[in-house]
């Protein structure tokens, strides 16, 4: 298993927090200033394109046409199990930059704000106090605001050529044209730059080859072919930025790192946590002065052409990079590094997660090994075919809808709108790598179930999972009455003829800092490390952050000016220490086992209704919901569910109202429904306009309420999911 941050780690979490210190620490003691430029460092460079999965010539794609990145894997590493924790960017991005999973820090909602534990830095952070010049050209998307720290530079001008002479590099270039959106892009733009793509360049709609899951008509084929057709795009760039490091004669002092952020941005791929949305390309091009740095018992094993099947998980790719950089892996990380001298032994496993995706609510669970692919599916009772907006404006997925609403889809066709999803799902990846044949209750694979259902709950566990916390809960928990806390601001301790100490009282903070220059500016700050050198009439700005809060205000100092006292690390009782403090996620654990009962643990769900923590009551209601398809079933739960539109937390009143609503007894639930549209929180309107999506004619009193919220409520996602219902309930109309 990988490290983690349950049991011990989580106390060393508090142990490692740099609070007021005056330098940033790195493991094992070691401190790294900006004038210690290392010898003998490899430079780094990262290309990652968005939404593709391993759809490429090198990986044995006869339809792909990617000479330059065959040529790439014919210099370096293919990595062939490759996997992201997450099937879309946002999550993804926050595990990579992190080396941590969301679902531990609290960043795996899609478009969530995280807190992560004062000890979470932005891995580049500890690559620039050991002397790199680290650039990011230029998505960040990590769920929580990119801290100035992070970066010597980020934005689309970022690039290794600005570093100061001698620095070692470690470079990232994003490039977006794979993207979801540019799939379904039919712009006379985008039309007359695919325009430029040579005779053979271009990919016939014809000769596609589609999953099984896809129904095969023009339009979706048109879709696939000019997801190929965006994949030679990006071949050339790529190209274009390997061409620029030889021009520089960097190439041989330079490990180069090829990676997609998630798998192809189709329906039923990107979202999702099947094959098709978590498994990437992955090449590392490893120069020969370096081989041996990276795999210092067997040099051979990243010499060019060469093929690895090892299981990788993204959360590997910062210790990865620090391992090659020769800095010590900080105890929190969670992933292993699969290169350098601190080079652990291969994974048995890799994990994933899907919790909101945009404007639609699913909690799904997944492990693989090398053959098997497992799922828990936490929402069962909820169909995959569920709407999101962006997802709705692929050809492909409009496909789909029209012909399911046609009666016209066949076989695994029909998976993606079945109205409720298996408990678990457990899949042969060998025998079937588009994961259509669910084998979770054929007992000819019991042992194999067993065993990732086993590795699941210890993975569950072992990372604290916070998943099956409702997100309108969490968010209080993070912010509690919805503020944001403030970095204190830095102040300055001591003077030793120039040289400046900087503290900061908000343990976790880092501290970033510029001589002269217009602090307003986002670039030119450094990460401070050691005590600054300050000339006669210089000023010294200074800024604290942490990831998570609001950067404080600029401090500044100048040769002579008043000193401050050392300032005691302030540290406030932050979610996770009030959450390790309750047990909560036990006891979470211990109620989702009641799924394997159905109906017949409903005696218990109603029990668990006058539970302490709010958690416990909402997945109470969610049992009773999931379970009360017949009347039978409902009679005895409805009085204990109607006193849960009184409850306390908005998420445990919204679920009780629902499922009431559901029930055809709604007389005083859907007023609770109507109310919670008007919640302060995003995240508790949205719970409470889904619900009302979901009660069909019902939800009709609520309409102008919802057509208002359309187009004037201040968050996206609801107003993507009040104008999907205003336009369903106007299509139904119409319809008479």
């Amino acid at each position: 298993m990988a490290q983690t941050a349950g049991g011990m780690n989580r106390r060393r979490f508090l142990q490692v927090a740099s609070g007021s210190a005056a330098a940033l620490l790195l493991p094992g003691g070691r401190t790294f200033g900006q004038n210690d430029a290392p010898h003998a460092r490899p430079n780094f460079l990262w290309i990652s394109t968005e939404d593709i999965s391993p759809d490429l010539g090198c990986y044995g794609d006869a339809y792909a046409v990617t000479p330059n990145l065959d040529r790439l894997a014919q210099r370096g590493v293919r990595y062939n199990n490759v996997f992201s924790h997450s099937g879309v960017c946002a999550p993804t991005r926050s595990g990579i930059i992190t080396g941590m999973y969301p679902t531990t820090i609290g960043t795996h909602h899609m478009r969530c704000a995280g807190v992560p534990p004062e000890q979470v830095k932005c891995f580049p952070e500890y690559l620039r106090a050991a002397g790199y010049y680290c650039t990011n050209n230029s998505k960040t998307d990590y769920q929580f605001a990119s801290p100035l720290t992070a970066w010597d530079e980020c934005s689309n001008a970022a690039d290794w050529r600005n570093r100061p002479e001698g620095k070692p590099f470690f470079a990232v270039i994003n490039f977006t044209v794979t993207h979801e959106s540019q799939i379904r892009n039919r712009s006379a733009a985008m039309l007359n730059r695919l325009a430029g793509l040579g005779p053979d360049e271009r990919h016939d709609p014809a000769q596609a080859k589609l999953s099984p899951y896809y129904p095969d008509t023009p339009k979706v084929r048109q879709d696939w072919a000019q997801y190929y057709d965006l994949i030679t795009l990006m071949d050339k760039q790529v190209a274009g930025v390997l061409q620029q490091l030889e021009d520089d004669g960097l190439a041989e002092e330079t490990i180069v790192w090829f990676w997609g952020d998630h798998g192809r941005g189709l329906p039923r791929a990107k979202r999702w946590i099947y094959d098709s949305g978590l498994r990437v390309p992955l090449i590392v091009r490893v120069p020969e002065k370096w081989r041996r740095l990276a795999m210092p018992d067997d040099p051979g094993a990243v010499q060019p052409g060469t093929v690895n099947d090892d299981l990788i998980a993204f959360i590997d790719f910062a210790p990865t990079v620090l391992s090659l950089a020769g800095i010590d892996i900080p105890d929190h990380i969670q992933g292993r590094a699969f290169l350098g001298r601190q080079k652990a032994k291969p994974r048995e496993y890799i994990y994933a997660a899907r919790d909101r995706m945009d404007e639609a609510y699913d909690l799904i669970r997944a492990v693989r090994d090398k053959r098997y692919k497992y799922i828990r599916n936490y929402l069962w009772y909820v169909t995959r075919g569920q709407d999101i907006d962006y997802m709705n404006q692929m050809p492909t997925m409009q496909e789909m809808r029209r012909l399911n609403a046609e009666g016209a889809l066949e076989g695994p066709q029909k998976q993606y709108f079945e109205p409720t999803k298996p408990l678990e799902e457990l899949y042969d990846t060998v025998a079937d790598p588009h994961e259509v044949h669910n084998l979770a209750a054929d007992p000819e694979h019991a042992e194999a179930l067993e065993r990732l259902r086993q590795a699941h709950a210890e993975w569950y566990g072992q990372t604290q999972d916070v998943g099956l916390i409702p997100e309108p809960i969490l968010d209080e928990m993070k912010w509690p009455d919805g503020k944001q806390e403030t970095t204190a601001q830095p102040v300055f301790t001591r003077q030793q003829g120039g040289a400046v100490t900087v503290a900061c009282a908000t343990r976790g903070a880092s501290i970033a800092y510029r001589i002269g220059g217009d602090p307003k500016n986002a670039t030119g700050w450094l990460l401070y490390t050691r005590p600054v050198r300050l000339q006669s009439g210089e000023t010294l700005h200074a800024k604290a952050c942490r990831i998570g809060f609001s950067d404080s205000e600029v401090a500044t100092f100048r040769l002579g000016d008043p000193l401050a006292d050392r300032p005691a690390p302030a540290r406030t009782e932050l979610w996770l220490d009030r959450l390790d403090a309750t047990n909560l996620r036990q006891r979470l654990w211990k109620l989702r086992q009641l799924d394997f009962e159905g109906p017949n643990a409903n005696h218990l769900y109603v029990d668990y209704l006058d539970a302490e923590f709010a958690p416990t009551r909402y997945w109470a209601v969610e049992g009773l919901r999931a379970n009360g398809r017949y009347a039978v079933d409902r009679e005895y739960a409805l009085e204990p569910l109607r006193a849960r539109l009184e409850d306390t937390s908005v998420a445990v009143r919204v679920a009780a109202a629902r499922t009431l609503c559901e029930w055809g007894s709604g007389e005083s639930a859907l007023p609770v429904l109507i109310a919670a549209l008007e919640h302060r929180t995003a995240k508790a309107r949205l719970l409470a306009v889904i619900a009302l999506s979901q009660i069909g004619k019902r939800a009709q009193p609520a309409l102008a309420q919802v057509r208002k919220m359309a187009t004037d409520d201040p968050d996206e996602y609801v107003r993507r999911v009040a104008t999907t219902m205003v336009q369903r309930a106007a299509s139904a109309g119409e319809a008479g």
